[in-house]
């Protein structure tokens, strides 16, 4: 589950990555009445397992939910819930709708299971998450390499991130 949006008095509609057709938009009919079958199954940070049927529109709707893993950790603490929210933004950004991409699916399910064991640095495995979805994206970002020029007599190996323009820069540069 990457989001869900209210839609009317008693429906929702949610966005899944799936590893079969990508991102699908879907309605869930009644599930924010409290006799709903589908309970709190439709949340962000869940692995559900859907049967959907494809509607007329753009949207497919729901029939049918199970829980495959609740990936609870993630609500209990602030700092996983930041990591967790910021992988599935970025997914949600790039997937396209409707077009396979099992490679990411499976990168998106093993940065939840990373998360869901409790690190130590929850933001730096969003941060190995994000560096992998760019590579995935075709941004393959240089950190090997200096990003400002200097003569390379005093460009050393030990790198330093430059937080104004997001590069690697060895630490003699002084822009």
């Amino acid at each position: 589950m990457l989001r869900s949006i209210k839609l009317g008095e008693a429906d929702k509609i949610v966005t899944v990555m799936t590893q079969g057709s990508g991102k699908v938009r879907a309605v869930a009919k009644g599930i924010r009445k409290t006799t709903s079958r589908f309970g709190a199954r439709l949340e962000p940070f869940t692995h559900v397992s859907l049967m959907v049927y494809r509607g007329r529109g753009s949207l497919d709707t729901v029939s049918q939910a199970e829980i495959v893993s609740p990936f609870r950790a993630l609500r209990g603490d602030l700092a996983l819930f930041a990591a967790g929210e910021t992988m599935l933004e970025a997914v949600d950004k790039v997937a396209e709708e409707h077009e396979r991409n099992v490679r990411l699916f499976m990168l998106l399910l093993t940065g939840m299971r990373a998360l869901d064991a409790r690190p130590a640095d929850p933001a730096a495995v969003a941060e190995s998450f994000l560096l992998k979805l760019l590579s995935l994206s075709g941004f393959h970002p240089a950190l090997t390499t200096c990003a400002v020029p200097c003569p390379p007599t005093r460009c050393f190996t030990k790198r330093r991130a430059r937080p104004t323009t997001r590069r690697s820069a060895c630490t003699t540069t002084k822009r």
